[in-house]
Order: C-alpha cells, then sequence, then structure tokens
C-alpha cells in the first residue's frame, strides 16, 4: 500500500466567501433533508446516513439552527414540504476529461437545462447514463488528521505527527485500502460498503476522523497541462456554482506544479 499521487479534483472557488459559504449551506441542507427523510427518522442518532450528512455540514460550521431546519424539512407538510430527487449526469469535458455531477433537485427540468448549459459554455458535451460512468468507482473516503494520539508516544501530552510508514500500518490494521496525502490530512480510501467500519477501526487507534463520505474515484486519470486544466476547471467551477449540484468528480490529473498555478489564478 502506498499514497498515490494527487489526482483528486482540486478545489478554486473564484465566488465571495459569503456568497460561497451560502451556496455550501444550501448543499448541505438538501443533504441533510434527503439523508432524513431516506432514512425515515430525524434522529442522527438512530439514521446513519444523517449523521454523516450533519457531520458532514459541521466540518464547515453550518449552524445548529439550519442543521435541525433541514431536518424539519424533510417531514414538512403543504408549504414546507420539499421533495428532492436525486439525479446524475455525465458528460466529457474539454480535453476529452469525464465528468460524472450528482444533484438533488425538486425541479428536475430545471437542473438538466443549467448542467447541459454549463457544459455547452464550456466546450464540453453532455452525455447519456452510462456513458462515463464506467470510468469511475465508488469508493468510502475518510478524512484524517494528521496526529495518532497513543499511550505508547514517548512525549508529554501523548501527539505526535505520524510519520507515513507508521500511518501505512493503521491503514492496513484497520482495513483501508489506500490513502493519499493531503496536505494537513490524509485521505483514506475503502471499500464503498465498508466506510463505517474502517473509520470506527482508525478511531479506536486514535486517530481524529474530520468526515467521511463516499466518493467517485477515476480509475483512470487523465494527466492535463496548465492551458487544458483552466479549462476543465472553469466547468467544475460552473457547475458546482449550481444550486442544485451536489458533487462533481472528473477524471482530470494534475501536477502540484499545475495545481499551484491554478491556485495563483
Amino acid at each position: 500500500m502506498s499514497g498515490h499521487s494527487k489526482w483528486a479534483t482540486t478545489k478554486h472557488k473564484k465566488a465571495a466567501i459569503d456568497a460561497k459559504r451560502s451556496a455550501l449551506f444550501s448543499k448541505h441542507s438538501r443533504n441533510i433533508t434527503v439523508a432524513a427523510r431516506n432514512g425515515g427518522d430525524p434522529n442522527p442518532d438512530n439514521n446513519a446516513s444523517l449523521a454523516a450528512a450533519v457531520a458532514r455540514a459541521r466540518m464547515v460550521s453550518m449552524p445548529n439552527a439550519k442543521i435541525q431546519a433541514a431536518i424539519d424539512k424533510a417531514f414538512g407538510t403543504g408549504a414546507d414540504a420539499v421533495v428532492y430527487k436525486e439525479v446524475t449526469y455525465e458528460g466529457y469535458g474539454p480535453a476529452g476529461v469525464a465528468l460524472y455531477v450528482e444533484c438533488l433537485t425538486d425541479n428536475l427540468n430545471r437542473t438538466a437545462a443549467d448542467v447541459r448549459s454549463a457544459f455547452t459554455h464550456a466546450g464540453g458535451n453532455l452525455g447519456t447514463t452510462g456513458s462515463v460512468a464506467f470510468q469511475f468507482e465508488r469508493r468510502g473516503s475518510i478524512a484524517v488528521e494528521k496526529v495518532i494520539k497513543s499511550d505508547d508516544k514517548k512525549v508529554p501530552d501523548k501527539e505526535n505527527a505520524a510519520d507515513e510508514d507508521e500511518f501505512m500500518m493503521a491503514v492496513a490494521e484497520a482495513g483501508g485500502e489506500d490513502y493519499e496525502d493531503a496536505g494537513d490530512q490524509w485521505i483514506v480510501y475503502t471499500a464503498y460498503d465498508r466506510m463505517q467500519d474502517v473509520q470506527k477501526a482508525l478511531e479506536v487507534q486514535g486517530i481524529d476522523v474530520k468526515g467521511s463520505e463516499l466518493t467517485m474515484v477515476p480509475t483512470t486519470p487523465t494527466e492535463l497541462g496548465l492551458a487544458d486544466a483552466k479549462k476543465v476547471q472553469r466547468l467544475i467551477d460552473r457547475l458546482e456554482e449550481l444550486d442544485d449540484v451536489q458533487n462533481v468528480y472528473s477524471t482530470m490529473s494534475i501536477s502540484d506544479e499545475v495545481a499551484a498555478q491554478l491556485d495563483e489564478e
């Protein structure tokens, strides 16, 4: 097992901070509402999907009042009743990069039109269902602190930044399949149906879990230079700005150097 290259999608937001937070809260609210309704229980203690959705919302400092409002909306009636549908769109962006877009919407016509417009304006093409899904694998993704708390540590506060060999052993023992160095944290990848088990096993070893979610990992990443990466990132940004879009996955792979140049844009 070894940490693989940073081909995971890099986020490059250009909107104002307040606008970004509002859009982010809106996306998490929908996710919470759907998780609460699908689980049939407004109590996160009895609804694993809801518990995970709430945990992700708290990672971005979403206020408790908004979280509770999103849960209440799942069981509302009359004007307060909102039914979101899960829908995915697939297509190709510039340089032949495949994109898989997950949405939650209460208006399929609006969402389809918005997603199609984003692809068209970026020089991409919206495809049919299944046209790119085969290029991705559904996996569990667990974000953890680069600190392992253990009684075996020979420091007074029992906290050390874990070296890679130590972390590799911890992941293997927990049943994780792979991991990625993501700067100030590690990303552990698991089989999609073992994410919760691996998370608990990591926590037992004293590893702080920041959050977990199911993700789509490209099986054959497409390496891009700066010019093409800019075009693809513009499409990803345009899609992520849509209220109905929850997640955008792509096969784009960029070097650390290209990623740094994109950050400067």
